[in-house]
């Protein structure tokens, strides 16, 4: 984005070639690799020699479906396997309480799936889950929930991405931990929120490690202090020329319904776990 680009060192030039190589996990050569694959951190960082290295050729690394799924109606799923293929069903705006178009049992995986333009609510997640290699084309009301409501529950997002997300990415309703890691984020509003009013309120935690995030974005991590929520970062790459995208904003949550408030933004060592060596600009 910014010209002329500095030559990185070969170390920095490594890890910018890991953070990139994100965007083209299943997508360099064909969606069908990726679906194959185990894991999708694997084929993220098999695609290393081929890394995007500025917003535009990131864009146009996006997955190619391998097909179109169109929904009726959610999909309760334990193992589910997408094979690269797109899937849709309604919606697609920010309406409140539309239905998820997969449903994630506690224990249960989604893999090489792309979510299409009629995403509804994404995906919910009914406990402990793991998202790998998912795609969402244009974020509905969310892309991913995490609903379940035990206590140590972990619900993982490993490799994929998302974009055209004009409020949040990741919304977290119920207890335990969210880790996000070989992500992709572009033109978003938050990229991970705990839930500031729910009528239900848990202590909650996010883990963000290689992420990388194309403007334009408002927030990466809100977080409500009040009730002890942490937010961990490594390896965070933002394409921000003007730095705009706050990195960690706390507020003060309440289970009333009523607009959290917001209290600050920034690294604290306590709440928003971060040094500057883990945010880097491009």
């Amino acid at each position: 984005m910014n010209s002329p680009k500095r030559r990185l060192s070969g170390r920095r030039r490594l890890w910018a070639g890991l953070v990139a190589g994100v965007a083209l996990a299943a997508v360099a050569g064909s969606m069908a690799t990726a679906a194959n694959q185990s894991s999708s951190g694997s084929a993220a960082k098999s695609a290393v020699s081929a890394a995007a290295e500025t917003p535009k050729a990131l864009s146009k690394t996006w997955p190619t479906p391998t097909g179109t799924t169109n929904l009726t109606k959610t999909q309760s799923v334990s193992s589910f396997d997408g094979k690269g293929k797109r899937f849709q069903g309604w919606g697609g705006d920010q309406g409140e309480s539309q239905d998820p178009l997969f449903k994630v049992a506690d224990g249960g995986t989604i893999k090489n799936v792309i979510i299409g333009n009629k995403a509804g609510d994404g995906i919910h997640c009914e406990g402990t889950c793991t998202l790998s290699n998912v795609w969402w084309e244009d974020v509905g009301e969310d892309a991913a929930t995490q609903k379940g409501k035990k206590s140590g529950q972990v619900m993982t997002v490993v490799g994929g991405g998302a974009k055209k997300a004009s409020d949040k990415v990741f919304q977290h309703n119920g207890p335990g931990k969210l880790v996000i890691k070989d992500f992709v984020v572009q033109d978003f509003g938050k990229l991970y929120r705990s839930c500031g009013n729910c009528s239900s309120q848990y202590q909650r935690s996010v883990e963000l490690n290689n992420i990388l995030v194309v403007e334009p974005g408002k927030s990466l991590v809100g977080i409500n202090t009040n009730y002890k929520d942490t937010a961990t970062f490594k390896n965070v790459r933002l394409y921000d020329k003007n730095k705009k995208i706050s990195i960690c904003d706390k507020f003060t949550g309440n289970s009333s319904g009523k607009e959290p408030t917001k209290t600050g933004s920034g690294a604290d060592g306590t709440y928003c776990k971060y040094s500057s060596s883990d945010i880097t600009y491009k």
